[in-house]
């Protein structure tokens, strides 16, 4: 009986959860948690790479993954947009108990990411090498940023089915296999930059192609569970024919958080290039304090991305009630959180950075910077809580509006103004700390317009529309 009420158990871990019953700071907190130690395992990806390459590279090839990053990110903007379109859809399918069109949005998402992906690699391949040379990347780097793209880009595949389908299985509540299939995937990926960088000495290429293998491989481990859910939904290959509707509601809800993410992407190839100017030294400071910064934005990101599967469960059950109540629980354990982990980060912050480098000089800089971003971690938990909300509500244009205000309008001319009037003799192109000033301000601000936005914005007419009207996919 013991056995057998044990194999019950792990079958329910490991399947979709109904986030529209029971107390919401519960169920926020039953899908956020696997969800936090997921996004650990996926800093784990980065910081893997940046800790083998500093290690057996040198300081240089640690600048080159960072110069590398704000170009890539900028080009994965779109499968952010295609992943957060699905995963809203999934959510309020699942939630409406309508098996039929959660078919045909899984089914479509499948086709688009295919689409998606050649897009993205053809692109890329492009206008990597203008890219890098318009940034005024050192020359002792940019062959080994450009090879690190290249790589990246030939096996992006891999990383969009992960993302995509993760996301499906997050829309369905089922938090707990996208982390299982991530932490096997990040095992691999360590083993493999080991491998390749560590005994075939093959530098950056070599972290390129670890990382992409491992995503490859998360991705076909979501495919083979979501072929094993067949009780919730049935997939066929009628199901994978691009569906009109279906595409424009992924499009519509998607296409702004892909703005969001691309426009916070270009806001950081431009800082990036006041970076660069500081020299190595500064650049490869900043691919520590943002690989550090990765472990206290976690419970941000987690949080968001769990009030958005979390409200649109909710708003497709019409359960709206619920709505507000969980947003409130949920932002307050997620400010709870990141103020600890922040309070950790600046006590042990000093050791986590001795890991990439040895260079003293490097991690007293690194130090600086992290003291100047601290405050923000807890302002940047409320927004993406609140945004969160907003998105699984089925607006995801004040979330991106926000976002072109936080971070073009405010971060970017602060970053070069505050470089401008610190220039002086020791610091010729200003001082270093301009760009974490720039930030920080930034999510200050941000949190203050995100929270207006949640109380009087546009979403609430749109929670008022589902207490009249049945859910629909733009029918």
């Amino acid at each position: 009986m013991e056995k057998r009420s044990l194999a019950t158990n792990l079958r329910n871990l490991f399947s979709a959860h109904d986030m529209t019953q029971g107390a919401p700071w519960k169920r926020i907190a039953e899908f956020a948690i696997p969800m936090l130690i997921g996004n650990l395992a996926q800093q784990l990806y980065n910081t893997a790479d940046s800790i083998i390459v500093g290690h057996y590279v040198g300081d240089n090839a640690l600048a080159a993954v960072g110069s590398a990053s704000p170009i890539l990110n900028l080009l994965l903007a779109l499968f952010v947009g295609v992943a957060t379109g699905v995963g809203i859809l999934v959510a309020q399918r699942f939630g409406a108990k309508d098996s039929e069109k959660l078919s045909v949005v899984i089914g479509n998402c499948i086709t688009l990411s295919a689409i998606v992906s050649v897009i993205t690699c053809a692109l890329g391949l492009l206008i990597t090498r203008p890219m890098l040379e318009l940034l005024k990347t050192p020359a002792s780097i940019i062959d080994w940023c450009d090879s690190y793209l290249s790589i990246y880009f030939l096996g992006i595949a891999g990383f969009a089915y992960y993302n995509i389908l993760s996301g499906i299985l997050r829309g369905l509540g089922d938090s707990v296999s996208a982390l299982g299939f991530l932490l096997v995937s990040a095992v691999l990926n360590v083993l493999l930059d080991l491998f390749f960088v560590g005994s075939l000495n093959m530098g950056v290429s070599g972290v390129a192609l670890a990382t992409v293998l491992a995503q490859t491989f998360s991705a076909l481990l979501c495919m083979w569970k979501l072929m094993r859910m067949q009780d919730i939904f049935h997939l066929k290959w009628l199901h994978l024919k691009p569906h009109g509707t279906v595409l424009s509601s992924i499009i519509r809800i998607g296409v702004p958080s892909g703005i969001t993410q691309a426009i916070f992407s270009m806001a950081m190839i431009v800082v990036q290039s006041l970076t660069n100017s500081f020299g190595e030294m500064v650049i490869a400071c900043n691919v520590i304090v943002m690989r550090v910064d990765g472990f206290a934005m976690m419970p941000n990101f987690t949080f968001g991305q769990a009030m958005t599967t979390y409200t649109g469960q909710n708003v497709g059950a019409h359960r709206l009630d619920r709505v507000h109540r969980g947003a409130k629980q949920g932002t307050l354990i997620s400010v709870g959180i990141s103020a600890t982990l922040t309070v950790l980060l600046l006590l042990f912050g000093r050791g986590l950075m001795s890991i990439f480098t040895q260079t003293t000089q490097l991690v007293d800089l690194g130090m600086r910077m992290m003291r100047i971003l601290a405050c923000g971690y807890i302002a940047m938990s409320i927004t993406q809580c609140l945004s969160g909300v907003m998105r699984g509500a089925g607006d995801t244009l004040t979330p991106m509006w926000i976002s072109i205000i936080s971070t073009t309008i405010l971060r970017v001319p602060l970053a070069y103004a505050i470089a401008h009037f610190t220039r002086s003799a020791e610091y010729p192109t200003g001082r270093p700390e301009s760009t974490f000033i720039s930030l920080l301000i930034s999510w200050m601000i941000g949190a203050g317009i995100t929270v207006l936005a949640y109380r009087f914005g546009p979403w609430r007419r749109r929670m008022e529309q589902f207490k009249t009207a049945a859910p629909a996919l733009e029918d």
